[in-house]
């Protein structure tokens, strides 16, 4: 089968790859000249691991190819994805639907009788109803169907989800489309993926509630190791033991600075700008944004603590930028907050990412990029491990010892073996331990801001304290 794929971000790269390799015909199109011309020299604009071999072996076997043109690639298409950003919207909490209806719009102006037009995009429940209606609206006579079949994809494992899915879920009420859908999905129906048929609102509405309900595990077990560093118990105990039962499940309960990335933080505010638009209050999604806002205004200070309180002047080490490991993304990363308080309380800063520090020099200013984890740490009055990326805990503790004007470790994550970095003479510092506890924390208590009419939750950029710049918005398809 033929799929079109517009939007080479991401979810459409990923998704485009992966249908390749699927054995279906793909051309992933974007309005980005200078990306399309990346792909097709061989290149990957973002990084995800096993993302680059699988794009080649499909332009290799003629699977898969790249384009600027629509018109030309919709001749004779099955489907035709919507795969663009939908960021959160400048000055508000809803999403920026911008480039999902410009694509509907151009989809319009070429489609072929029998088109299925897909929505990957991540959008707000009656997004599917308006892009029928704008393709309606310009070709009344077309036959097609519009879907929504949402992507589940983590960033770091993410061809992984793709081909070994937890579900498949697919939104639609035009029984032929399902049809067609069920062709492109059999190669993973085959191997046992559950494949979830459903109207096409429910499946918008299943995409942001499950976002939202992993958000809120995040922003439950962050409060929870509070209140372990309050008591004097361990939250990795607590989080195992309440992983156990089955009716909650171990994963997403991490303690950490905050979540970030491109999902968590747009989604919970489009979920709850939606729900508001349709006069519904979602109070535990509200309290999960504003818990979360505050973690993340507060774990600068709590770093900054556990340095001493004394931080002008000196130089602290970071390792880790990405808002997550195994990724290159920046967006809403923990890392910026931290940085943003250790420069306003005069210190300096030195970095080191294993894929993030090009991206990072989008949204960060006088940060010094190491080329290593030891050049990073080398002279520092403190170490901060910000991302849970594998190779900090392959670390020689001994040799970072011998390399820094003060033994201080802040781990984020909870991801260092304490026994080894305390032999190495290191104080560590962790989330929700006993240890933690014994040290000064700031609190600060979550807020949940109502401007005036509006009743959304407001957060505070990092941009504020003129450290930290937005990163450019992607630009229409």
């Amino acid at each position: 089968m033929k799929v079109v794929i517009v939007g080479s971000g991401y979810v459409g790269l990923v998704s485009g790859a992966c249908f390749s390799a699927l054995g279906h015909s793909v051309v992933c199109v974007d309005s980005n000249a200078q990306k399309i011309n990346l792909l097709n020299s061989g290149g990957v604009p973002i990084f995800e691991p096993g993302l680059d071999a699988l794009i080649k072996t499909n332009i290799d076997e003629s699977r898969l190819t790249f384009s600027t043109d629509l018109k030309s690639s919709l001749k004779g298409a099955d489907f035709a994805f919507i795969a663009v950003g939908t960021p959160t919207r400048q000055g508000g909490s809803e999403a920026d639907l911008t480039s999902v209806y410009a694509v509907a719009s151009e989809i319009a102006l070429s489609a072929e009788d029998g088109l299925v037009v897909v929505t990957k995009s991540t959008v707000p429940v009656g997004t599917g109803d308006a892009v029928e209606a704008i393709i309606r609206t310009s070709r009344p006579d077309l036959v097609f169907a519009a879907v929504s079949n949402p992507e589940f994809l983590k960033e770091g494992s993410a061809i992984d989800d793709f081909m070994n899915p937890d579900r498949v879920v697919v939104g639609c009420d035009v029984p032929w489309a399902t049809e067609k859908m069920k062709m492109l999905y059999e190669p993973l129906r085959a191997t046992g993926a559950p494949i979830l048929y459903t109207g096409r609102n429910a499946a918008e509405v299943i995409k942001y509630a499950a976002n939202a309900f992993l958000a809120i595990k995040i922003s439950f077990i962050n409060e929870i190791a509070d209140f372990c560093e309050a008591v004097s118990a361990d939250v990795s105990e607590v989080a195992n033991g309440i992983g156990q039962d089955t009716r909650i499940g171990r994963a997403f309960l991490n303690p950490g600075p905050g979540y970030g990335g491109s999902c968590f933080p747009k989604d919970s505010l489009a979920l709850l700008a939606t729900a508001q638009s349709h006069s519904v209050s979602l109070r535990v999604v509200e309290s999960s944004i504003a818990a979360n806002d505050a973690r993340k205004r507060g774990i600068g200070r709590r770093v900054i603590t556990a340095l001493g309180n004394q931080v002008r002047g000196k130089t602290i080490a970071i390792l880790g930028l990405t808002f997550k490991a195994n990724t290159d993304d920046m967006r809403e990363a923990p890392s910026l907050n931290i940085i943003a308080a250790l420069q306003k309380m005069g210190a300096r800063v030195r970095a080191y990412d294993p894929e993030g520090m090009e991206q990072a020099r989008h949204y960060l200013q006088n940060v010094d990029y190491a080329e290593n984890a030891y050049d990073c740490v080398a002279g520092a009055d403190g170490i901060v491990v910000a991302t849970e990326w594998k190779e900090f805990q392959g670390l020689d503790f001994a040799r970072l010892s011998s390399l820094v004007s003060h033994p201080v470790i802040v781990d984020l994550r909870n991801i260092l073996d304490s026994r080894k970095v305390e032999a190495a003479g290191f104080e560590l510092h962790r989330i929700g331990s006993p240890r933690r506890a014994e040290t000064a924390s700031i609190q600060v208590t979550p807020r949940l801001l109502k401007p005036k009419n509006t009743g959304r939750v407001e957060r505070e950029h990092p941009a504020a304290n003129g450290s930290v710049r937005p990163a450019p918005q992607p630009a229409a398809v």
